[in-house]
């Protein structure tokens, strides 16, 4: 597999900020100055003695455009582009998903809720269309770095296809795909051809947010439905903190190339991944 990246952007240099001279006038003949150099804060400046000297020195706020601004810093900057990813990711969460929560709740706990067989398919049918798509794109990869994130252990396809056909075993009917997974899969296939820091944004929240609170409504539902049988879908092939590391170290690689426009503009979409993963999970309680 690769290990290297293509930036979609080159990095752009800072500007070299300079600081304006201190400058001397002197009107009178002969002043016979002399020039002592001395310095307050960080604004460099000159004391003038000698008679009739007068001394002009540039006010560091009222003439000095080029005076350095501290460069802003992002939540999770220092640890890389995917905890910036996952700071913004949590607050998007409900105090009762996790403790950075921030959002309020407008659905029953997970605990509370009372799902059908029926409506899981759903949920697992629609699941199915949305990484069926998400693969396809990493393995057609119309941008070439997105070929970086083929065959990384977390995909989901093959073992929904699996879970689907032991339902089917059971004699359950799977039912088509429904307009919350189509969608989005339309989606995902429109910004993996024209907006791909848009889709690695959704890349990123498909996969995680299944290997963590997926994982946690697997088990419930699994408690009420399934006489707690756990599904492929909730299985990894490998140590699933491992897997994690290994996307999330080629994530920050390939964000390095990306300006500081395009990572905010893939932090921007977060709240869309949200809104149409919600629609999918909802599809259980249908």
């Amino acid at each position: 597999m690769a290990s290297s990246s293509i930036p979609i952007s080159q990095s752009r240099a800072l500007p070299t900020k300079t600081y304006p001279k201190a400058f001397l006038s002197t009107p009178h003949k002969n002043p016979s100055p002399q020039f002592g150099v001395f310095r307050s804060g960080s604004l460099p400046m000159t004391s003038v003695r000698g008679k009739g000297a007068v001394l002009v020195v540039a006010a560091a706020a009222a003439s000095s455009p080029a005076a350095e601004i501290p460069k802003k810093r992002y939540p999770g900057e220092a640890k890389g582009f995917v905890e910036e990813m996952r700071f913004v990711a949590m607050k998007l969460h409900t105090r009762d998903q996790a403790k950075e929560g921030e959002k309020e709740s407008d659905a029953q706990p997970i605990g509370k809720w009372e799902p059908s067989v029926e409506g899981y398919l759903r949920f697992l049918v629609d699941s199915k269309v949305v990484y069926d798509t998400v693969e396809s794109i990493v393995e057609k990869a119309v941008y070439q770095w997105y070929a970086e994130f083929r065959h990384t252990g977390l995909e989901r396809s093959e073992k929904l296809a699996k879970d689907l056909e032991w339902f089917k075993e059971q004699g359950h009917d799977i039912p088509e795909p429904s307009a919350p997974g189509t969608t989005y899969a339309h989606l995902l296939e429109e910004l993996a051809e024209n907006d791909p820091q848009a889709f690695i944004c959704h890349f990123y929240n498909v996969y995680f947010a299944h290997s963590a609170g997926g994982r946690m409504i697997g088990k419930k539902v699994a408690e009420k439905i399934l006489d707690n049988k756990e599904l492929e879908f909730y299985k990894w092939d490998g140590e699933l903190s491992q897997l994690l590391q290994n996307v999330r170290e080629k994530l920050n690689r390939v964000a390095e190339g990306w300006s500081r426009e395009e990572k905010n503009h893939c932090l921007d979409e977060t709240e869309k991944s949200f809104k149409h993963s919600g629609e999918i999970l909802r599809l259980i309680l249908s």
